[in-house]
């Protein structure tokens, strides 16, 4: 194939967005002859969005002299701010700053006015974003708004609204915000914007769906993400973003083995350290979940490496694993740590759970009173259902029955609208200590039915077996386990592995492997998360 022929399919694959086949053909016609700037910025997009980043980085720098060698300042000061975003995005941040200024050096001495002047303001914004300062950011993105309107360029107006649309989030004035978020998405869906502003927009909005703690359109748009990535199999940019939020919202709805593939491939795809930190953080509470605390331990451990700390899940881990004290050190720090609004909504309802087990009624009662004004302030359902739960076990602890009712029941009926069934699950066991205490044991059995039911469709076996009924617990006396089987399963339950539990008790792995069929053949468990939760209902930790 003549270098003339490979450049034209090499644009024909970009056009249809084979972004694999571009790259190659475009690469290819180059080296037979250096491509001119139009075509060196579609080789560019085409390598970012296969994941190439250092190509895409060299190539847009030559777009950016070959559009200087061609008297071209406005694509010179185009291809400098893109080289100059591609680098703000992996964190380097002053050379990012060298091109961004030099785009803007390159307009002055040309008395441009022209597009890239607004795209100029967006680095801007971002900023004012990260130093706090939302007000600032919103009048910034407004101004790019308007550049974006008279030049009639979609992509700027865009990334502009969809700006508009966090940093009136980041101000308090959601719905407004929100409204925003929804106007930029109506442009993605639209096909308007090109695949680069594509997948920022989306990844952007589906933050702020989090922020907000709006869990129906982060459904909505994760479930449109994944159709979008589905259409280009090439895209490799976003796909790992798009597997994070879809695991999390796969674990909110309860698929779980689904959740953890997901979140497991994310991890692998995600290269920059915040989004991996996030990727390794949910494996971690997932495998929480499932009662699998030593995966669990690894996932927060690798989040934490790479710059996430692993709040509220480590607590909660803690707290699993019956280490009461530690569980409640751990949440206070983590109160302590956290000053935004936002994380302090994802901390405070694990801070209730975990103060209330500790029997710290006043910190508990302190942390469920500023849940309530967070979700009062939010007006979004799932943090609605997270107060109601946290005030409902408040109230349960200290003896205002009927209110702990009332505020339970609330709850339920909202995890059960937003189809979270670990989340109802647990409400239904205060629901049926409620019902333990009016002495009502048919409302009780009812209630621990419920929750039997859920966390069975859930496959969480640590559950199922801390909530089996006194008739279940006959067949699994604590006195028929040996000694030694009792050994192996202390040990087994604070996460050491068959190997592990050799070398400390100075026996074969073999005989380890045994002794473990034996607990579970006793106790009537089939993995090590069921007997770690025999374990600690049973008090042998």
């Amino acid at each position: 194939m003549t270098d003339l022929a490979t450049l034209r399919r090499g644009r024909e694959s970009f056009e249809q967005r084979a972004w694999a086949e571009s790259y190659r053909l475009l690469q290819a016609a180059d080296c037979g002859a250096p491509l001119d700037a139009e075509d060196l910025e579609r080789l560019a997009i085409a390598a970012y969005l296969v994941g190439r980043d250092d190509e895409c980085e060299t190539v847009t720098a030559r777009a950016h002299q070959a559009f200087l060698d061609g008297g071209d300042r406005e694509g010179a000061a185009r291809a400098a701010f893109w080289l100059g975003f591609s680098l703000m995005e992996r964190g380097a941040i002053a050379p990012a700053s060298g091109w961004f200024v030099r785009a803007g050096r390159l307009l002055d001495e040309g008395q441009l006015d022209c597009v890239v002047r607004g795209y100029l303001l967006i680095p801007v914004a971002i900023k004012c974003i990260v130093q706090g300062d939302p007000s600032a950011a919103h009048a910034t993105f407004s101004q790019a708004a308007e550049i974006a309107r008279r030049f009639a360029d979609r992509d700027l107006a865009s990334v502009a609204c969809h700006g508009r649309g966090r940093a009136l989030i980041r101000l308090g004035r959601i719905a407004e915000g929100v409204a925003f978020l929804d106007e930029a998405m109506a442009s993605v869906i639209a096909g308007e914007v090109t695949p680069l502003v594509a997948g920022d927009v989306y990844c952007s909005v589906l933050e702020g769906c989090r922020e907000t703690f709006d869990l129906r359109r982060a459904y909505e748009w994760t479930a449109s993400l994944a159709q979008w990535c589905a259409t280009q199999p090439d895209l490799v940019r976003y796909r790992g973003q798009c597997l994070l939020y879809r695991a999390e919202v796969l674990q909110l709805r309860g698929q779980w083995n689904e959740a953890a593939r997901d979140a497991q491939g994310a991890c692998e795809l995600l290269i920059s350290r915040a989004a991996a930190g996030a990727a390794f953080y949910r494996c971690g509470e997932i495998h929480r979940l499932r009662g699998e605390f030593t995966k669990a331990e690894e996932g927060y451990r690798r989040a934490h490496e790479r710059g996430r700390k692993p709040q509220p899940g480590l607590s909660l881990l803690r707290l699993a694993q019956g280490q009461i004290d530690a569980a409640a050190a751990s949440i206070r720090s983590a109160l302590l740590d956290t000053q935004e609004q936002i994380g302090r909504a994802r901390v405070l309802p694990a801070a209730v759970e975990i103060l209330l087990a500790a029997g710290d009624l006043a910190a508990a009662r302190a942390a469920s009173a500023e849940l309530s004004e967070i979700a009062l302030a939010f007006g979004a359902p799932l943090l609605a259902a997270a107060s109601a739960h946290a005030t409902g076990a408040m109230r349960l602890a200290e003896g205002d029955i009927e209110g702990a009712s009332t505020s339970l029941r609330q709850a339920c009926e909202t995890w059960r609208e937003l189809e979270m069934p670990y989340e109802e699950a647990q409400t239904c066991l205060l629901l049926a200590a409620v019902c333990e205490k009016r002495g009502d044991q048919d409302g009780r059995r009812l209630e621990i039915e419920a929750a039997r039911r859920l966390f069975k469709q859930l496959n969480a076996e640590p559950w199922l077996a801390r909530i089996a009924e006194p008739s279940d617990r006959a067949r699994q006396p604590a006195g028929s386990l040996s000694e030694r089987e009792a050994q192996v399963l202390r040990l087994l339950a604070a996460g050491k592995t068959n190997h592990a539990i050799a070398d400390e008790l100075f026996i074969s792995e073999k005989t380890v492997a045994r002794h473990v069929s034996n607990i579970f053949d006793k106790l009537g468990v089939s993995n090590r998360a069921g007997a770690t939760a025999w374990a600690f209902q049973h008090n042998l930790i």
